[in-house]
């Protein structure tokens, strides 16, 4: 059935969250240096976030989709396999740029750095305040969702211009969120926001330096 309770959800969460803590900080740790790259704009500044990105996704979809989340819902495979193609598409970016320059405006940066802080803190602060605290929160690059939202956020911020195929999966998993805010995972409305503002922004920045 392409169905799951929230409950199912937060106990694949708290399983997940005991069992490989104290990932979750070194994780915080590796957006942090990510989110410095992203502005510093050193010589291998993209291979550096590319990276980290590309850690972000396949961890998630092999680890969490894969063997945490999988045994409470079926569907949980078809999120590890986009989980690992699109870790599998910043992998291939580490070892192969295929960005090109181009000058990202006050708002996208803006934005997407408002997306990265919602990424890193909001999940953790509101989950708290509706009772999805600690383990059962979704931790930071370590789950679809939040990684999602990283994602758009790196992608406004950052001073290249990619292929538009590396918004698919991020894209896909904005739109499937519904399905987590109608059984009450309400953190992510953030993730549904940014995929629609996200992609519009993007898509529009594309468009402008194509």
């Amino acid at each position: 059935m392409f169905s799951f309770t929230v409950e199912e959800l937060l106990l694949a969460f708290e399983r997940y969250n005991l069992a490989v803590w104290p990932l979750q900080i070194i994780a915080s740790i590796l957006g942090l240096v990510a989110l410095f790259f992203t502005i510093k704009k050193t010589k291998n500044a993209i291979r550096i976030v590319s990276a980290i990105l590309s850690f972000f996704w396949l961890w998630t979809g092999i680890v969490f989709c894969f063997i945490y989340w999988s045994p409470y819902y079926s569907y949980a495979y078809g999120f590890g396999i986009l989980c690992v193609i699109q870790g599998l598409l910043f992998l291939i970016s580490t070892l192969r740029p295929d960005l090109s320059d181009h000058s990202q405006t006050k708002l996208d940066s803006t934005v997407g750095f408002i997306f990265i802080i919602y990424s890193m803190a909001g999940y953790l602060v509101l989950g708290y305040l509706i009772g999805h605290g600690y383990p059962k929160y979704l931790p930071f690059g370590l789950v679809p969702c939040p990684t999602a939202i990283f994602t758009f956020g790196l992608f406004l911020m950052i001073d290249k211009k990619f292929p538009r195929y590396y918004l698919i999966v991020p894209s896909i998993i904005a739109i499937v969120s519904l399905l987590a805010i109608y059984k009450g995972i309400y953190e992510d409305i953030g993730l549904f926001l940014a995929g629609l503002i996200g992609t519009f922004l993007i898509l529009k920045m594309d468009r402008k330096y194509s």
